[in-house]
């Protein structure tokens, strides 16, 4: 393995970076590029007509590469940014769960993974969050009381990736959702996304202009077996995923819609 390259979309000040770093040191040389701030719900993103800019500073004695763009963009510039491409990506730990087929779509954790799959490099995402309040985890988890808890949430993303590294596991990109309160004896799970979408989102305002208003809310569509119901029953769920392909079409439609040259 050449080096690992640590990325997210939380942003430099993310308290899952640096215990991250230090627990993925194990595995290989990591070097840390990441969004200068907050990226997401970002997907994918490319920055296309700004210049992106790079700078790199200290953090607790690591050398950490931010750039302006987004998460992907982050990927991109490291590939060329070192002389050499890394041979791994790992995007996270997020600040939130990544679980569930609209929310894995809009994530900027697993785009940033994606991003790695475009350059041809094998990937991994990480996510935690929990099933209750997030307006009363958030503060929590971004206080200096939750240090030990990112430690230990990183000691289990670095042995999860170990086991994916040995693996022959055929897919794309690989998404882990950790359980706030996961460690290492927390049973893991290989599971498939639930088909479920975030709904409705922005909320329109007096003036005319509109806000973000996110409720969660998966309706009827069943979770067990998925990682939403594998991460509500307290455990990891693995998943691993696919670039856009194609379901099989029946001959019949087929027939029905294609039309060859005479």
């Amino acid at each position: 393995m050449s080096w690992i390259l640590l990325t997210n979309d939380d942003g430099v000040d993310s308290p899952a970076l640096p215990p991250f770093r230090a627990a993925l040191a194990s595995l290989g040389e990591v070097r840390t590029v990441v969004p200068a701030g907050q990226r997401s719900w970002i997907g994918k993103a490319l920055t296309r007509f700004e210049p992106i800019e790079v700078v790199e500073m200290d953090q607790g004695g690591a050398t950490v590469v931010t750039v302006s763009g987004t998460p992907a963009d982050a990927v991109q510039v490291a590939a060329g940014y070192f002389g050499s491409p890394p041979s791994l990506v790992v995007s996270g730990i997020n600040i939130g769960y990544n679980h569930g087929a609209g929310y894995i779509i809009s994530s900027g954790t697993v785009g940033a993974a994606f991003e790695g799959w475009e350059l041809g490099i094998p990937s991994v995402a990480f996510s935690t969050g929990v099933r209750g309040s997030w307006h009363t985890w958030y503060p929590l988890m971004r206080s200096a009381s939750s240090a030990p808890a990112w430690e230990r949430l990183a000691a289990v993303c670095a042995d999860i990736l170990g086991d994916l590294l040995d693996a022959d596991l055929a897919a794309d990109v690989v998404t882990v959702n950790l359980p706030w309160e996961a460690d290492l004896a927390t049973p893991r799970r290989v599971v498939p996304p639930a088909r479920v979408t975030y709904g409705q989102m922005h909320q329109p305002l007096p003036d005319g202009t509109f806000t973000h208003n996110y409720r969660e809310d998966f309706g009827d569509v069943p979770l067990d077996g998925t990682d939403i119901g594998v991460n509500h029953a307290g455990e990891i769920a693995i998943t691993p995923l696919m670039a856009p392909a194609s379901p099989p079409v029946a001959e019949a439609t087929r027939a029905r819609l294609e039309r060859l040259q005479a």
